[in-house]
């Protein structure tokens, strides 16, 4: 019998991240529903989508919108997981409006969250955060910047309490305070609050042992050859023994070894397609440092796996094939770390 767990979800935002005028245009919200529902790989299907609430959708939708969003949705046999809350014109390190303004986004994005749970379509998922900071703004103040963002995190995890509300950290290198794995592992540990939890990006937090953007806390040795698998899985092991245990939120995605940005997006770990074969990991495999334990047991952390696959070209992104590989990618990590309910 096949597992059924942990559900699979393709991510909306790829359609908006690294687009826009000064790239390519974005692709629209029902083309990425279109091409979801319409991935079958054996007839397997994907469960589920996660949202931005940015550019797709306007986080200021009134409880009418919220309904008719998920009817359409709905329509497609999908359900809602995580949601992207648009923090981005505020900053969880700043001045109090552009904290506030920070807060004010994760209240609407909370509520927004509530409201598709009132109506069933989204039965597990976390809200996302990053710090909308740059690791240069961070280094100009680490002690005092990273106290401003364990605060407004702080608040901001109160906040999605009042909604019952569970909030992820992105592990990206572009953000502050978040571009390492230490500097993260410290931002989680310092936030403490039990609604605060990690959100591991394979493609990303491949760029964590590599030491991007803080070179004191690399993990893999200067010059690292690709071919020395060991010593890279030695690096995802120290990776995810120290991140995983706050893990609740989780993107299967590939990497080249490389940074990226397109349109107005910081340069970041690359994501690379499913059968890409520049990429540096066994997507398969590798999956399972963060879905099993030390002793190899699996964790049941999160019910839902999303693929996150960001600033990809259009041609790639309106490709079926695409999807179907992504499809049959995430079926395999399903049947190797799944489980049955």
């Amino acid at each position: 019998m096949e597992n059924n767990f942990p559900k699979l979800h393709n991510a909306m935002w790829p359609g908006v991240v690294g687009k826009g005028p000064d790239s390519e245009p974005v692709v629209p919200f029902d083309t990425m529903l279109e091409m979801t529902a319409a991935a079958d790989v054996g007839g397997v299907k994907f469960d589920g989508v996660d949202i931005a609430l940015f550019e797709h959708m306007d986080v200021n939708m009134s409880d009418d919108e919220i309904k008719r969003m998920a009817d359409k949705v709905a329509r497609y046999n999908l359900n809602i997981g995580s949601m992207v809350a648009p923090i981005w014109g505020g900053s969880a390190m700043g001045s109090k409006d552009k904290r506030d303004h920070f807060i004010e986004m994760v209240r609407k994005a909370c509520h927004i969250g509530q409201k598709l749970k009132e109506i069933g379509i989204r039965p597990y998922g976390v809200i996302r955060i990053d710090s909308s900071a740059s690791p240069t703004d961070w280094d100009s103040d680490p002690t005092g910047n990273q106290k401003q963002i364990v605060e407004t995190f702080q608040q901001a995890c109160d906040v999605a309490a009042d909604y019952g509300e569970q909030l992820a950290a992105e592990g990206e290198i572009c953000w502050g305070g978040m571009h390492s794995w230490k500097t993260m592992l410290d931002t989680l540990e310092s936030v403490d609050r039990p609604n605060m939890g990690f959100q591991a990006d394979m493609a990303h937090t491949l760029l964590y042992t590599m030491g991007y953007n803080r070179e004191q806390d690399r993990i893999l040795p200067p010059n690292f050859d690709w071919n020395d698998r060991a010593t890279l899985e030695d690096a995802l092991r120290t990776l995810t023994n120290a991140l995983r245990p706050w893990t609740t939120d989780f993107h299967v995605a590939q990497n080249d070894g490389t940074v990226f940005g397109s349109g107005s997006h910081d340069k970041t770990g690359r994501h690379c397609q499913a059968l890409d074969p520049n990429g540096k990991l066994d997507v398969v495999h590798d999956a399972g440092y963060w879905l099993r334990d030390e002793s190899g047991q699996l964790t049941k952390a999160f019910k839902h796996i999303c693929w996150d696959g960001c600033m990809f070209p259009n041609n790639v992104m309106t490709s079926q094939q695409t999807w179907n590989d992504i499809l049959a990618t995430m079926i395999d990590v399903r049947r190797k770390h799944g489980w049955q309910m």
